[in-house]
């Protein structure tokens, strides 16, 4: 399986071999298929994470929980990614939403990675020709329990992170869920800050000290955790792209914690 996350070089020296997938997605409300439809990188297809990569939120399960799995593969086959496909995903804000993909891809065996930088990696011209696809294969796969973890274990488990900005963290303010706060115990490591000004990953080093530093380095096992599961799925990219194991994804994430009556931390 390819590491993680690849450069624009390597895309363009493995670009027969991959499908392009474009994940953007706004929390403001903005469309990304509108984003797509006004320029996206030749050959690209376009996922949407509401359909696609979640289903039907509620407050038992928080905003975005994963899809059923027969529905995931569905949308992966009539995107023309099949079983074998290796899939290089994007967005316009440093993989932090193609992320979801690419995780979910990669727990279930495929090979995926994200590429640095996005949008602002590449080049060439953005085209809007939506591309011919071919339906695909692609087999159904339950989600592994051993990468997912449940709201009780993101309570006591040894390390757990919070990939939301440090705002939301504190408890500064909360502009989508019922409360404000994070939960008890959780270490805040907001996931844009795994990347340079340019929206490219740091340097494995400095991503290896930026998670030590969290209690991330790679001796106890990691849940991560944002406001609805898409954002967290970054850190874990993170961590798997600078050697720290693959760790764990809380998909209810601070969405369904809140709407619980456990207790509210805040602050640093």
């Amino acid at each position: 399986m390819i590491d993680p996350v690849v450069d624009a070089e390597w895309l363009a020296a493995n670009r027969d071999g991959v499908v392009l997938a474009d994940v953007r997605w706004y929390l403001d409300g903005r469309s990304g298929l509108q984003a797509y439809e006004k320029g996206h990188l030749p050959g690209a297809v376009f996922i949407d994470l509401d359909t696609a990569l979640a289903r039907h939120g509620s407050a038992a399960e928080g905003r975005h929980p994963l899809p059923e799995p027969d529905v995931f593969a569905a949308a992966m086959a009539a995107a023309g990614i099949g079983d074998e496909t290796r899939v290089i995903a994007y967005d316009d804000a440093g993989g932090v939403i193609a992320a979801r993909l690419v995780w979910m891809l990669r727990a279930t065996g495929h090979d995926a990675a994200l590429l640095d930088g996005g949008v602002k990696a590449w080049t060439g011209d953005l085209v809007t020709e939506v591309p011919e696809v071919r339906p695909a294969t692609f087999t159904a796969r339950d989600w592994p329990a051993a990468r997912i973890a449940t709201l009780e274990e993101a309570v006591t488990g040894p390390v757990v992170l919070d990939a939301r900005d440090r705002s939301r963290f504190r408890g500064d303010e909360e502009p989508v869920d019922p409360r404000p706060g994070h939960i008890p115990g959780a270490r805040n490591l907001p996931c844009r800050e795994n990347l340079t000004a340019d929206g490219r990953f740091l340097p494995v080093a400095d991503l290896r000290e930026r998670f030590a530093a969290a209690g991330a380095d790679g001796s106890a096992e990691v849940i991560s955790y944002c406001g609805s599961g898409v954002t967290a799925c970054h850190n874990l990219i993170a961590m798997e792209h600078a050697g720290l194991g693959e760790g764990r994804l809380f998909p209810g994430s601070w969405s369904q914690y809140a709407n619980t009556g456990r207790p509210a931390a805040t602050g640093d």
